[in-house]
């Protein structure tokens, strides 16, 4: 089945087993290619070894999550501009055109300072790559909520080129997603698809498991015409195997195509 927006598996999705079964799960399910997470596996790490797996699998890498999560502060680099120029030069050798992005930690005022600065010139020296900046959430540290983030949790706050959205994050802060989309407008390029039930939990459900308008939001923008990309970033750790976790997978690819043709 061809859609004009193309549906994605995260790498991550396959967690704990290693990015190779996303390769391989993306092209068994039918998915449209995967994004690579680059991750504490070394696999994500070397994008020439990312780039023979799409190979062997026929699987097109269609965007990069760059590594920005507490676990991956130091892969590449302890440097989060030079993991940042990594991310978008491994895109650009991958003929990926997406790359994920966080908002900079609170603790790195300097990194946060240039951020903006930076992401136009990496704009303006790899024209290709889209550098979409994804929405996060607060942390709650007994009765308070801590943001961790600078400027700001929310990206639309400060305003950048593009966006990704993820409705598991939308979920964990209490955001209204579809409020969120409205606001991003045409620099929304990226969507992770998942879902939540509450604030406070990062939870990365199966789409349709949760509270979240992941149909609403996909049925708006596949009526719209809308030429971004989607990728199904769902927690599958607990699924027990590859065939409940494949199962799950199939799911979510399901309902990502029904909703944007609804």
């Amino acid at each position: 089945m061809t859609q004009s927006v193309p549906v994605l598996l995260s790498t991550t999705s396959v967690y704990p087993e290693p990015t190779a079964v996303g390769f391989e799960l993306a092209a068994e399910l039918g998915y449209d290619g995967v994004e690579l997470m680059v991750f504490t596996d070394r696999v994500s790490q070397d994008p020439s070894a990312a780039a023979s797996l799409a190979k062997h699998y026929g699987v097109k890498i269609g965007a990069v999550h760059a590594p920005c999560l507490l676990v991956t502060q130091r892969v590449w680099s302890a440097d989060p501009w030079t993991r940042l120029r990594r991310s978008v030069q491994a895109a650009e050798y991958l003929d990926s055109p997406t790359v994920v992005i966080h908002p900079p930690f609170s603790w790195q005022r300097d990194y946060a300072a240039k951020f903006s600065t930076v992401l136009d010139g990496l704009r303006a020296r790899y024209p290709g790559v889209t550098i979409a900046v994804e929405n996060m959430f607060p942390l709650k540290v007994g009765k308070r909520n801590l943001v961790p983030y600078r400027p700001h949790w929310d990206p639309t706050r400060h305003g950048y080129d593009s966006y990704t959205l993820d409705l598991s994050h939308c979920a964990a802060s209490g955001a209204d997603a579809l409020a969120m989309a409205e606001r991003m407008g045409k620099g929304l390029r990226h969507i992770h698809l998942c879902d939540g039930t509450a604030p406070g939990a990062d939870q990365h459900l199966v789409p349709g498991r949760g509270t979240q308008p992941c149909g609403e939001l996909l049925g708006a923008l596949g009526k719209a015409g809308w030429d971004g990309s989607i990728t199904v970033e769902v927690s599958t750790r607990k699924s027990g195997n590859r065939t409940r976790r494949a199962d799950d997978l199939h799911e979510s690819l399901k309902f990502a195509r029904d909703a944007l043709t609804a």
